[in-house]
């Protein structure tokens, strides 16, 4: 689902949270899938070489990353396997996942035995969706933060509201008046500003704080 703000559009993603591992034998050769959360390309380079450091003997350690909310930078390597036949693969995967700020890297220990192009791409997509499979995620929509406060009176309407909407209330502050700090996907707001003024008669008073990915 997506949603248009001034003409751009939104849409959701999902974000890596927890990476993992996979290992997969084909024909002998050894093929070990390492994914993590990046944030930046910085954190993506550094991964890839950390793996290469800690797989040194190993003939390849291919790689691909994802980064951005609408995956604006991507980069992949084959590091001396045919053209085309592991870092575009895997980079194909990451982004058929929908998964953003994400790093792959799949080691080969060559078994003596050559798989051919066709095994070659089977094998380093195959390990890299089994290690996707046991990755932690979390999908992310555009929203808005904002506050309300109102007078103790309109809470119990203004609490109603947020109930049969799909937003997440952060906080609650109880003193002379009631503050509350909430997200609401941006395609709602507009719509539920207007019914929490209607229902409280215009008591209460809602000021916007930013507009953000958050997590659904």
């Amino acid at each position: 689902m997506g949603a248009d703000v001034n003409g751009q559009e939104y849409e959701d993603y999902v974000l890596l949270m927890k990476g993992a591992e996979a290992e997969l034998v084909e024909k002998k050769s050894r093929f070990i899938a390492t994914v993590r959360p990046v944030a930046s390309e910085e954190e993506a380079a550094a991964f890839i070489e950390e793996m290469k450091k800690k797989y040194y003997d190993a003939r390849h350690n291919c790689s691909a990353y994802v980064i951005g909310s609408r995956a604006q930078f991507t980069r992949s390597s084959d590091d001396g396997e045919p053209g085309g036949t592991a870092g575009r693969p895997m980079l194909e995967v990451l982004l058929g996942s929908g998964i953003r700020n994400i790093a792959a890297v799949v080691t080969r220990y060559f078994g003596g035995t050559l798989l051919g192009t066709g095994g070659l791409v089977r094998a380093y997509s195959g390990v890299l969706k089994e290690a996707l499979a046991k990755c932690e995620t979390a999908r992310q929509h555009f929203g808005v933060r904002f506050r309300i406060k109102a007078d103790y009176n309109a809470v119990g309407k203004i609490q109603h509201i947020l109930a049969g909407k799909n937003v997440n209330v952060e906080d609650s502050i109880y003193a002379a008046d009631v503050e509350m700090t909430v997200i609401a996907p941006i395609e709602e707001y507009d719509r539920l500003c207007k019914e929490i003024v209607e229902a409280t008669s215009a008591r209460a008073e809602i000021a916007e704080m930013e507009r953000l990915y958050y997590f659904i």
